[in-house]
């Protein structure tokens, strides 16, 4: 199938099944205190001694400002994301259904961005984001994130968060509000997927050696980094912990990292087969728990 087939297919899908987060979304309901806001054993405390410590109340108020911190942080990867797209489309052919698509899948990532702050103040959480020198060092985005890297960077984040999302749409544990963001993002992302594993898988055999190996580390670097500010150390101080004690214990919890390994079992095999991961990043790799071996 050419470019020009899977874009136009998935500009038809575009059109039969979108949705408006503003009108297909609830947002006068009061969120259940009863509820979590994901599920508890993914997140990153779970089953150490500081999770063990919190009552029932406190454990479902952590779980609350960590999906906070990860939702902000899918909000933040779809803006560089959108600017990445938006390059792609400034060098296009606006009659192109390739430029068309890049076009439908902004428009996309601008209502789920929308959705994701809207869902982040319905919860009354905190703002949380990247650390400082992140945000600062994402300027360098425009720079770097070009091609197989802006792809293999947006696979990463996309069917990462995209197992972590699927995985919580029938659990009835959570909020509705929770299931039905993930349920739209969910839906509209599988198309960004098919794309960007296309253009990866197109661009991939054109480069060279030294530029295969620039965005094999771009993609290491990516990983790394993503997967390390999924949650903010600052969440942990909405239930009384030490930041610092926090993060602590999560990056060396055996199930949180099972976790994040678990979020990029469907990716990793593919980036891996189109050359993307190389075996020299293994330390950046392994601090992103999504490589094990």
């Amino acid at each position: 199938m050419t470019v020009t087939d899977t874009s136009s297919r998935l500009l038809k899908a575009s059109a039969r099944r979108s949705y408006d987060p503003e009108v297909d979304i609830d947002w006068e309901a009061v969120p259940d205190e009863e509820r979590w806001w994901m599920q508890p054993e993914r997140t990153s405390l779970y089953g150490t001694d500081l999770w063990e410590g919190l009552d029932a109340q406190q454990q479902r108020e952590l779980v609350k400002h960590e999906t906070a911190s990860i939702v902000h942080m899918g909000w933040w990867f779809e803006v560089l994301l959108m600017q990445g797209l938006l390059r792609e489309v400034y060098a296009g052919d606006p009659r192109s259904p390739r430029t068309q698509f890049l076009l439908t899948e902004v428009g996309d990532e601008c209502r789920h961005s929308t959705m994701f702050g809207r869902a982040m103040a319905t919860a009354g959480a905190d703002r949380y984001g990247p650390p400082p020198l992140v945000n600062r060092l994402a300027r360098l985005a425009n720079v770097v994130l070009r091609g197989p890297s802006l792809y293999a960077g947006a696979l990463l984040v996309e069917e990462t968060l995209d197992r972590w999302q699927r995985d919580s749409m029938g659990d009835e544990r959570l909020q509705p509000l929770t299931r039905m963001v993930n349920r739209i993002h969910v839906t509209e992302e599988a198309r960004h997927v098919t794309f960007a594993r296309d253009e990866l898988a197109r661009a991939v055999p054109r480069l060279s050696k030294a530029e295969r190996r620039w965005h094999q580390f771009v993609t290491a670097q990516n990983a790394y980094i993503s997967m390390r500010c999924l949650v903010n150390p600052q969440v942990y101080a909405s239930v009384g912990i030490d930041p610092s004690a926090g993060r602590k214990a999560a990056m060396s919890n055996p199930r949180y990292h099972d976790t994040i390994a678990w979020m990029g079992e469907k990716v990793m095999p593919f980036l891996d087969e189109q050359g993307m991961v190389n075996r020299r990043d293994r330390k950046l790799w392994r601090g992103s728990f999504l490589l094990r071996d």
